[in-house]
Parts: C-alpha cells; structure tokens; sequence
C-alpha cells in the first residue's frame, strides 16, 4: 500500500474519513429502509490507493451485497457512483458522457502525479458547497442530444442480482433453492461484455459497454432536412385531444418566428411554418424524439414540398429501379395509342370491328316505290308475300321487279288454296257429313239424334 501508516502524518491526514457514501439510486435498491455498515479505512481505493471509509449493504431481497469500491474524492471528479462508477445524472459510463460533451480525461495516471492532482482537488471540494460538478465536467458544456437519447430515467435493478453459482455449472450445487448464487447458464466467455475492467470504467477507455452504447447511438433514426431549401414547415403528429394551438405556440416560439399553425383535430396532427429555414431546422433537431407534451411523445416530421404533392411524385416513382419481388407476374407493359381504351386488356385480334348486318326486308309503306337515298341499301328489296298479293286482288309488286320461278321471299307462307264458283256444293249426305266428323261433340247422334229421317 503507498499511503499505509507507516508513511508520514502527512498522508496519513488526507486519507478519507465519510459519514455517507456516493451512491446512485440503482445501488441504492429499491427498499427505502437500508441497513448499512461502516468501516473506516476499510480498503484502499482501486483508483488512487488510497484507504477510505468502506460502506457495505444489501440493496434488496433476492440480490447480492455491495460495497464501494473508490474513494469519494475519485468519485466527485468525475460525478459517478462509487460502486457502479457510472453517471450520477444520466446513469451512462464515463466515455459515452465524456465522447458526447467532447471532454477530455485530465487525471493522471501516474503514482505521484495522481497524488499531487488529488490533493488540489480535495482543497477545491473543501471550499466548494458540494452541489456542483468539480473539475472539467463543471467547465462542460450543456447536455447534449446524444446524452438525452441515451440517458437512463428510471433505476435499473436488475444489475443488483446475485452472481452466477460457479458450483451449478458444474452440478456439484447441493443447496438447491436455499442457493444465495444465480443458477443459470454464464454468458459467453468471448463476449466483450464478459470482460470489463475497473479503471476502463473510470478513465473512459476502452470500456465494452461504452462501445455497446454508442453503436446503438449511430444506429438510431435521424430526421434529415429536405433539399428543397424554401420548406420550413414541419409536422407535428400523435397529439392527441388535449393539446391546443397555444401549447404549441409557447413550445415553438423559442426556435424562432412562427409565420402560421394549422390544427387538425380530426387528424390529430398540426403543421408549423416558420419564416427561417434556419429555425425550422433547428426545431426540428430538438423536437425530434425527444417531445413530450400533455405526456405524450409527438413524432416530428419535414412538410413535403407543395410541387411535389401537385404532381402526385410520378418524377420521383419514374427515378426509382425498384427491385421485382420474387414470385409476382411482371408488370404490364405501357398502353399503346390503340390499346388506350383497352379496359379488358384484349388482343389485337380480338378488337377488330364486328361485319356489317345483312339488309333487312323494307317497311311495307316503303314497297310502291324505290327506298330513299341514304337509308344504307345496296340491293333492292325483296318483293312482298303472294298471299297479300292474292288476298287484295291488286299487284303490290313494285314495277320491273320479277321473282324468279320456284322462289319465295323468306319468311312467307304457301298461300291457302282458293275456292271458286264452278266448285260444287258440300254434299249433305250422311255418309259423307260422317265422313268429316273428327270430334265426338261434331256427332249429332251423341246428342240423341237420329241420323236419317223418316219419309
């Protein structure tokens, strides 16, 4: 130990004598009443090996004990926790904060160097009233975006859990439930997480969970400005019933001048012009997944360009070779100027115009004379039937127009035969009335008739 008590009075007066350790609400556990011991200059610190008072507790049921592990003036340095060594405002690692403040690591490492740097800060704690960051973290500059994404809100006390048992890997454990160990399967060895050193952790280098941290970070969506530099409107969604025009104007005022607000209720979303680009972009930076109104998260969006939703995109969809999907028909090709009309998407062949009707037989007003001009005849008409011919005695046959012999026009009849005056009367004799009977009602014997008469 560089600091034991076999060293001067000197060193042995700086050593760390605390009444309460530096703690963040995760180590703390979640139980309200803890029971904790004290041991003045218990161990030295893993940072500046220097002895400092050990405090030791249990944060909860069902979990491990903890103890701090650096002393409290490596700890106000940086502002972490004694025991997780993690941010006491933003519950982060030291190089996720130190990488998104742009800070720079002064301590250091050196054994008397490291000594010299430490008794200038205890002077400066000593004179300070505590409520503020000491060192370069007090010189930092305003929380940044990086740190409000990631920042940790609430307490996190599953880190608090027990240890895997070594013994339960094995299956040599003989305690069963009574076990105060984890009986689950270990991480993977070649995991960089299973793999994490103290003073990593506290100088901010090389720390596996830092490196986790800020990969995800870049992963994250980012709202990009649009090209066209005269859209300075933005959308504002997911408002729900509550929020009013004024809560917007009072939130959106501070990024700069608003030309207009327009509130959709219906749609539950609102759209915010500004006069400046500038300021647009700027709101759009700090609203984007990190407003919270009426408590609810809005989603902040660009306004679309009014060009581009006049003409519907048809440039932007033509610029585009998207890939086809596997499985689906190809598209169909452009319609030409033939097939414009084509709802039915038929052939060529099968489009071509129906042939003209067959004339039809002309009215019978139309029969004494030639059809007019320009009713679509191209033969002459046929002639009337001869049943009408013979049933008027008159010739309704149109002038130089004869039938052939042997030939009718269609849809006519054979005409019926004609009765003359040289004919002879029909007989009355019953042998031949009987003769023409050919229903039983037309006997006169059926209805008690005789059918001869007496002389």
């Amino acid at each position: 130990m560089a600091t034991s008590k076999g060293a001067n009075t000197y060193n042995r007066l700086n050593w760390e004598d605390s009444e309460f350790p530096v703690l963040c609400q995760t180590c703390l556990g979640d139980n309200p009443y803890i029971r904790m011991t004290k041991e003045r200059f218990g161990k030295e610190c893993k940072i500046c090996s220097r002895p400092f008072t050990v405090f030791r507790w249990c944060p909860g049921s069902r979990m491990r004990f903890k103890k701090t592990e650096v002393c409290q003036t490596c700890s106000k340095q940086k502002n972490v926790c004694q025991t997780c060594l993690l941010d006491l405002e933003y519950g982060l690692p030291v190089q996720v904060r130190d990488y998104a403040l742009n800070m720079k690591d002064e301590i250091p490492k050196s054994e008397v160097n490291r000594e010299y740097y430490s008794q200038n800060m205890e002077r400066e704690v000593m004179n300070a009233d505590g409520s503020q960051p000491y060192g370069t973290l007090a010189k930092a500059q305003t929380p940044s975006d990086l740190l409000m994404k990631l920042a940790r809100t609430t307490p996190y006390y599953k880190r608090n859990r027990p240890h895997i048992c070594s013994f339960w890997v094995k299956g040599e454990c003989k305690r069963g439930e009574e076990c105060p160990y984890r009986h689950e399967k270990p991480t993977d060895p070649d995991d960089p997480l299973a793999d994490q050193n103290i003073k990593d952790r506290f100088y901010g280098a090389n720390d596996p969970v830092a490196d986790k941290l800020l990969r995800r970070a870049a992963a994250m969506p980012k709202l990009e400005p649009p090209e066209d530099k005269t859209i300075t409107t933005l959308y504002v969604g997911n408002l729900g019933e509550k929020i009013t025009e004024k809560d917007l104007k009072d939130h959106f005022y501070q990024y700069g001048e608003i030309r207009s607000i327009t509130l959709l209720n219906k749609q539950q979303c609102a759209f915010i012009q500004f006069t400046t680009r500038s300021a647009a972009e700027q709101a759009a930076e700090k609203a984007f997944n990190k407003l919270i109104l009426g408590g609810r998260r809005l989603t902040i969006k660009w306004g679309r360009s009014q060009a581009k939703v006049s003409t519907g995109g048809s440039k932007d969809v033509e610029a585009k070779n998207l890939e086809p999907v596997p499985g689906l028909p190809e598209a169909l090709p452009a319609p030409s100027e033939e097939l414009a009309n084509n709802y039915f998407n038929l052939t060529p062949t099968m489009m071509q115009p129906a042939p003209p009707l067959p004339p039809y037989p002309p009215p019978i007003a139309m029969l004494r004379g030639p059809p007019p001009i320009g009713m679509g005849f191209t033969i002459p008409p046929p002639p009337p039937p001869v049943s009408f011919v013979r049933t008027r005695g008159v010739s309704l046959r149109p002038p130089g127009i004869s039938m052939p012999p042997g030939l009718r026009p269609p849809g006519s009849y054979p005409p019926p035969p004609l009765q003359t005056s040289a004919q002879p009367p029909p007989s009355e004799d019953p042998s031949v009335l009987k003769q023409t009977i050919h229903y039983p009602s037309q006997d006169p014997q059926r209805m008690g008739s005789s059918g001869s008469t007496k002389a």
